[in-house]
């Protein structure tokens, strides 16, 4: 309970941001993205970039156009992303015609245990603090809502 007029004024006048989903959203996003650092530190890479390896990984030869949708990321971001991957000896492209395909390099692969870790400690992490019936429900509800509002 606010113990000042002015803290009162406040609540008042700032409510509106706690009934926003964007504001919400965004403020999730951050606390989720610094938990997701985290648990990537020990990798070098950022959490985007870990994903996007994993699935070159898991399908070597995926196209472009594929990781950009799995990612739901545009393809322009999508290509600077494999251009850094590729810099750092991770990643490979080869052109048939008009199709680009990625495929993982010998150091991606020995970096997959490591990545596969991160993403479970990252899991772990959220799942400690939210409980795991909550993580399953809000990741599954904003799954829901995203291709809701992509449509």
């Amino acid at each position: 309970m606010p113990n000042t007029i002015s803290e009162q004024s406040t609540n008042k006048s700032d409510a509106f941001l706690h009934t926003c989903l964007y504001f919400t959203t965004n403020r999730l996003s951050r606390a989720i993205t610094r938990i997701a650092d985290d648990a990537f530190a020990t990798t070098g890479l950022a959490p985007a970039y870990g994903y996007l390896i994993r699935l070159v990984i898991i399908k070597p030869g995926i196209t472009q156009k594929e990781l950009s949708e799995k990612l739901y990321i545009t393809p322009s971001t999508l290509t600077r992303f494999i251009d850094k991957l590729q810099a750092k000896g991770l990643v490979e492209r080869q052109v048939q015609g008009k199709t680009v395909l990625v495929y993982p390099t010998e150091k991606a692969r020995t970096l997959e245990p490591s990545l596969r870790e991160a993403s479970e400690k990252l899991k772990a992490s959220y799942v400690a603090v939210l409980g795991e019936e909550l993580a399953d429900l809000l990741t599954s509800q904003q799954e829901l809502a995203s291709e809701q509002l992509e449509r």
